[in-house]
């Protein structure tokens, strides 16, 4: 199942496969719509909610395909609090792999669920961007909607 929906980022498509969200994906602008889904509904208000400032934490069921490395980094960007950022190479340390930040890099790069899972809180050592799946652009705005400034 499947939802459109429209954010300040452009339209946003929402999957789900067994009652759980598998994919967030910045398709530009489609027109929006929503499958007679409860998560998907609900997936699309809580989003709604952070969009406008008035959600921090998401609470949607969720399933993430990935090798074991990749869930595990997925599972510690669930813990960066939201108005905050860590680097790549913190997230490695914090993984016990204090060498792994290109690793890191990559599977925060294959995020099925961005926003969500947030990998956009994760920056560069020095301060700049690094990567983002949905450009840097999107980036840029999701660390501003939570009052983040990146030169």
């Amino acid at each position: 199942m499947h939802a459109a929906m429209d954010s300040p980022l452009g339209t946003i498509l929402l999957t789900e496969e067994n009652e759980c969200l598998t994919a967030v994906k910045f398709v530009g602008n489609v027109p929006t719509f929503c499958d007679d889904s409860l998560l998907l509904r609900q997936a699309v208000q809580q989003l709604t909610e952070y969009f406008s400032g008035n959600r921090r934490e998401f609470d949607l069921p969720l399933a993430l395909e990935g090798t074991d490395f990749q869930k595990r980094c997925w599972a510690e960007l669930q813990k960066i609090p939201y108005g905050q950022t860590i680097s790549y190479g913190e997230e490695a340390r914090r993984l016990g792999r204090p060498t792994a930040c290109r690793a890191v890099g990559g599977a925060n790069g294959r995020n099925p669920i961005p926003v969500i899972i947030p990998c956009h809180r994760v920056i560069a050592a020095d301060g700049s961007l690094g990567g983002f799946s949905g450009g840097l652009d999107i980036k840029r705005k999701l660390l501003a909607l939570e009052g983040i400034a990146i030169p």
